[in-house]
């Protein structure tokens, strides 16, 4: 579902009811174990992470004048969806993530490349999302992008 919010409070407030908490504890999830640099806001309609251009002035080489994406989680229809950049760029955290999702949910993963969907968002596991949120810092996020991007 598309939202059209001006800041990660008013998204929340736009969406179900019934998800409000669960939003607003991801969003506090992340923002407590997302390494310093990057910032939070609207991306792409969603709740964004990503580099500033205060810090990477280069921006998303797709679109320059946008800061380059990292993180964001959206609420969908049927599923709070969660994107990590770093699992679809980084075999390790993509092989990390998979087998330690079995030891903080009893639920079936439902992934795509960088997307983890939560049909049940009392079962969001939230332990395992700040543990996920560790695993790159500003500096190697825009090492491990430099060198996609030159591929």
């Amino acid at each position: 579902m598309q939202y059209k919010a001006n800041s990660p409070e008013d998204y929340i407030k736009q969406t179900p009811e019934n998800r409000h908490e669960a939003l607003n504890k991801l969003r506090e999830v992340i923002n407590k174990n997302l390494p310093d640099g990057f910032k939070e806001g609207m991306q792409y309609g969603m709740i964004g992470y990503f580099v500033p251009h205060s810090i990477y002035p280069d921006g998303y080489h797709c679109k320059p004048e946008e800061p380059l994406p990292f993180m964001s989680f959206a609420s969908q229809k049927n599923s709070v969806n969660l994107y990590h950049m770093g699992i679809y760029a980084v075999p390790e955290i993509y092989d990390w993530f998979v087998p330690e999702y079995a030891k903080h949910s009893k639920l079936k993963l439902d992934m795509g490349k960088s997307c983890i969907r939560f049909k049940k968002v009392d079962q969001i596991p939230f332990e395992l999302i700040a543990e996920l949120c560790q695993k790159l810092t500003v500096e190697k996020w825009i090492s491990i992008y430099e060198t996609a991007i030159k591929k």
